[in-house]
């Protein structure tokens, strides 16, 4: 594991100037510091602002130009671009898009993507998956059960599930959905996390072992619908947990102004 969900758990930085200088601006960019359609600094200040060369600079500036965040433009200078444009699928973005801040609208269009591919890839995998591979779900839900978890632990097993589901789908397109799932997971880990109460605990991996159980069965059907509802399970407890959240704060600042 080593993206959205494994920064989260770690909170690691990238210790060389290029990662350093592709983090910080691509955070900034994200949170909106550098919006849309506005002119980032040239080389000279940003090279004065991380102490680094111009070729170090350079090739932060390809790599966020990968992620579809920055266009170099001649004689205008290096634009951020519109929201709309940005790779969301990329580690790097979706991680800084999570870390910028959540709201409604950003966890429902995420469950709205996974219900979208998940059931799909369970459903395969209830046409493809081997002995083998269901007893290691069997395993994995039997892991996810255990009552002493802590949020980073029930969110790994939840994530090594998931991807289990999307790897015996034997489709490789699913895989390539990892991130998505993760930055799921990763909500769930600092906002609504069945870790703090037993009994949630067993209702996450009982509903999981629902999913098994139709794969199992080679039930396709109720795989797609056990795995569905695990999706908007999950998000309706985000969505809840963000309620609470925003009700928390405006009684502490007094109210709506």
């Amino acid at each position: 594991m080593s993206g959205v969900l494994q920064r989260a758990i770690t909170d690691l930085r990238p210790r060389n100037s290029h990662g350093q200088v592709v983090g910080t601006l691509g955070r900034e960019i994200v949170a909106g510091v550098y919006p849309p359609g506005s002119i980032l600094p040239g080389e000279g200040e940003l090279g004065g602002r991380f102490g680094v060369s111009r070729t170090v600079l350079r090739e932060a500036m390809k790599t966020l130009a990968a992620k579809s965040l920055i266009e170099a433009r001649t004689r205008v200078g290096t634009r951020v671009l519109e929201r709309h444009r940005w790779n969301l699928l990329d580690h790097d973005v979706l991680s800084w898009r999570v870390e910028a801040g959540l709201d409604d609208a950003f966890v429902a269009h995420l469950a709205t993507m996974r219900l979208a591919f998940e059931p799909a890839a369970a459903a395969l995998a209830a046409e493809q998956a081997t002995d083998e591979d269901i007893a290691r779900l069997h395993e994995i839900v039997d892991r996810m059960g255990d009552a002493g978890h802590d949020r980073a632990s029930i969110a790994r097993t939840d994530l090594e599930f998931h991807l289990a589901i999307a790897e015996m789908s034997r489709n490789p397109f699913m895989l390539a959905i990892g991130s998505l799932i993760e930055a799921a997971l990763t909500i769930s880990l600092k906002h609504s996390s069945p870790a703090s109460d037993r009994a949630l605990i067993a209702e996450v991996a009982g509903n999981h072992r629902a999913i098994v159980d139709a794969i199992a069965q080679r039930d396709e059907a109720a795989t797609r619908a056990a795995m569905a509802r695990v999706i908007e399970l999950g998000s309706e407890r985000t969505l809840r947990s963000l309620g609470k959240t925003a009700g928390a704060a405006t009684e502490r600042s007094g109210g709506p102004r």
